[in-house]
């Protein structure tokens, strides 16, 4: 022990014996070892819960372990180390592990440093031998035993499980008949959300042979390289049908290995389907799929998976909220990723330049084009780092042309015209094959001709490019940015000839088909 962590005891056992002598409780003593020790040495909440109990990281473990195996459950993976990251903030609990500790110490999160309720949903001031508060009788402690709340039972099969699956088959072959859906209605929406919300209600709670998951995961893998070719509501349907699946196999505890496989889909088919949702244009629902995605990655502790998690939703405010929220967002999945190639170590920066671009302000415009442009040379470097099978997955990896098409975005925006056509051609030759995404990218070329003056050439752009768009494409996330250029040219030259024409590509009926973007 070092001479600071020796000098952190001391004070929190002096606090401590205090505090029992006027009959404090536990939680009490430990609010008093936060207010003394953290502003000193930087205890954390949660450290200062151990230390008002006077145990050691190994007592709080086999507390862990042991009721581990009175819920019958496989012997945890959380040792010293791990809860020694906990206590100094380098690490947050999953669901899981946050739930038992609160075991432990008799609290809520909240009291341990971390926000929201736990999953369990009761409390856990579950009293343990006779006369464990200090001060309290052994009669009155024995009298709230009896009282105890009981480990949740067993979830047992539902109808609603199976009637949402069915509303989204009835959905999917409906689609596949040649029908359109001119919007995401009420039962879909509702069959969507409860299968999201019971993934949500057994992450914590849960065999299937590793055949099984391997067709889930290769599936995983195809529904991402279906992203950009298949119409979003039907993937988006067969993509939550997969994830009830999964929900179905975690209803039931399953091996370690077989678990962290099992949570790495939900994290992934659950993102998949907030991107999905974003094009669709409900970002309500993209931002709860997002969240199971965050609390699924957290059961596999892979700091990868978290970060590409949290490097997706940052796109819901960036192209739906406040560009604040998606550069916070950017920059919490780039410390989240460190130093680890992978996706979001590249796409994290390039939000981020984006969201400084849309922030950016005749008085700040140097400074944030300098910022913006630091962001984006560090997405380069890490993208010479991705692995290859990664930068040829627009889905669950991040490619070559995304980088082109991002750079071309944040540079229009920044007013940096010359270098943003430059690199917004070399986009659109490698996305020969996506129509949407060449959409968004002509959208940006003219709008480098806006910037320029050249008002005729910008609404000639635009429009040749909502012409090969076609109508069973115009979502409402394409007509975003066709709207916002159309605004911009009419405010400069209300009666510019090429304005009624495009008007009229603008006013043709809104789908809710098209292929997902980048």
């Amino acid at each position: 022990m070092s001479g600071r962590q020796h000098r952190e005891t001391e004070m929190a056992r002096r606090i401590r014996a205090k505090g029992l002598a006027v009959g404090q409780t536990a939680a009490q003593i430990a609010e008093e070892i936060h207010e003394a020790c953290g502003p000193q040495f930087g205890t954390t909440k949660i450290k200062s819960h151990r230390l008002s109990h006077g145990i050691a990281l190994a007592d709080v473990i086999e507390q862990v372990r042991a009721l581990f195996d009175r819920d019958a459950k496989p012997p945890p993976g959380i040792g010293e180390t791990l809860l020694s990251a906990y206590e100094s903030g380098l690490k947050r609990p999953g669901p899981e592990y946050l739930h038992y500790l609160c075991t432990v110490y008799r609290v809520e999160p909240v009291a341990l440093g971390y926000d929201g309720p736990c999953i369990c949903g009761h409390g856990h001031r579950m009293p343990g031998p006779p006369g464990d508060e200090p001060g309290e009788p052994a009669a009155t402690a024995a009298g709230r035993a009896r009282q105890a709340p009981q480990p949740p039972p067993r979830e047992e099969p539902r109808p609603d499980d199976q009637e949402d699956e069915n509303i989204l088959r009835r959905t999917l072959l409906h689609l596949l008949n040649g029908h359109s859906a001119k919007k995401l209605d009420g039962p879909v929406l509702g069959a969507i959300e409860g299968i999201r919300r019971r993934m949500d209600e057994t992450l914590v709670s849960s065999t299937v042979s590793y055949a099984i998951l391997d067709q889930w995961e290769e599936a995983t893998v195809a529904f991402g390289r279906q992203y950009t070719t298949t119409a979003p509501l039907r993937l988006l349907c067969d993509v939550v049908l997969e994830l009830s699946a999964v929900r179905s196999a975690m209803s039931h505890r399953q091996p370690i290995d077989l678990q962290d496989r099992l949570c790495r889909m939900a994290a992934q088919l659950a993102g998949l389907s907030g991107m999905i949702l974003i094009n669709l244009g409900d970002h309500r629902l993209a931002r709860s799929f997002f969240r199971t995605g965050r609390v699924a990655a957290d059961e596999t502790g892979d700091r990868a998976l978290r970060a590409w998690v949290i490097a997706r939703e940052s796109l819901v405010p960036l192209y739906y909220g406040d560009a604040r929220e998606a550069l916070n967002l950017a920059k919490k999945s780039r410390d989240l990723a460190g130093h680890t190639p992978c996706a979001a170590q590249a796409m994290a920066p390039v939000v981020e330049a984006r969201a400084l671009a849309m922030l950016s302000s005749a008085e700040n415009k140097k400074e944030v084009v300098d910022q913006a442009k630091r962001a984006l040379a560090r997405a380069r470097t890490a993208f010479s780092h991705i692995k290859g099978e990664e930068r040829e997955d627009m889905a669950f990896g991040y490619t070559e042309r995304q980088l082109y098409f991002y750079q071309g975005d944040v540079l229009t925006k920044l007013g940096q015209t010359v270098e943003a056509e430059v690199v917004l051609d070399q986009a659109l030759d490698k996305y020969q094959d996506h129509i949407l995404d060449q959409t968004l990218i002509r959208l940006d070329l003219a709008q480098c001709r806006l910037i320029e003056g050249e008002l005729s050439e910008a609404l000639d752009v635009a429009t040749e490019a909502l012409r090969l768009l076609g109508p069973e494409y115009l979502t409402d996330f394409i007509l975003r940015p066709a709207v916002a250029l159309e605004q911009a040219i009419a405010k400069r030259e209300p009666g510019h000839p090429g304005l009624a024409a495009y008007r009229a590509l603008l006013k043709q009926p809104i789908m809710s088909e098209g292929n997902g973007g980048a």
